[in-house]
């Protein structure tokens, strides 16, 4: 009777690691890592502190600073929240390959992300392009994020929020 006990206990015990790894294998990534990339490049950022030229336009008016960005966390976190690889949004995306590069599109209306474009040269990420759109009955908005590593991030963001005037905002960072 104990080594049936012991038995049993062994093979619950054998079973259990093997839905544990079963588990872990699932946390892969299924598209492109915006998360990892962005935090990574806030940290290289944050050590290097390069001073950057910020333009900011507001319905056109223009204004334009050279500075140093204290918190790249704040600076970058529009690209951070552009994550897709939320569980429950795994399988929303279809994905389009052409050599080093990808496309990521969703048409699904529950997702604000609506497409990433990540271009890559030999195995180096070039560019990344986000477009986000929310829309529901008081509001409307596009964003086009745009990031070229070392050298310039883009902010455009058109707002329509009923019964208020169109907005249009626009912040281009280039790194010096």
């Amino acid at each position: 009777m104990v080594k049936k006990i012991i038995f049993l206990v062994f093979a619950i015990g054998l079973i259990s690691c093997n839905q544990r790894k079963e588990a872990e294998a699932n946390t892969k990534l299924l598209y492109f890592d915006i998360k990892g990339f962005f935090k990574n490049e806030i940290n290289r950022l944050q050590r290097l502190k390069p001073s950057v030229d910020k333009t900011v336009s507001i319905n056109g008016s223009i204004e334009n600073k050279k500075i140093v960005i204290q918190d790249w966390n704040k600076e970058l976190a529009i690209f951070l929240n552009a994550d897709i690889n939320k569980t429950s949004w795994k399988g929303s995306f279809t994905t389009y390959r052409k050599n080093e590069s990808a496309i990521y599109k969703s048409a699904s209306k529950k997702i604000p992300v609506k497409k990433i474009s990540v271009v890559k040269e030999n195995s180096i990420i070039k560019k990344i392009e986000i477009l986000i759109a929310y829309k529901n009955i008081l509001y409307q908005s596009n964003d086009t994020l745009i990031y070229y590593p070392d050298s310039l991030y883009e902010i455009k963001k058109e707002q329509d929020i009923r019964f208020l005037k169109k907005k249009k905002f626009v912040i281009v960072g280039k790194l010096k």
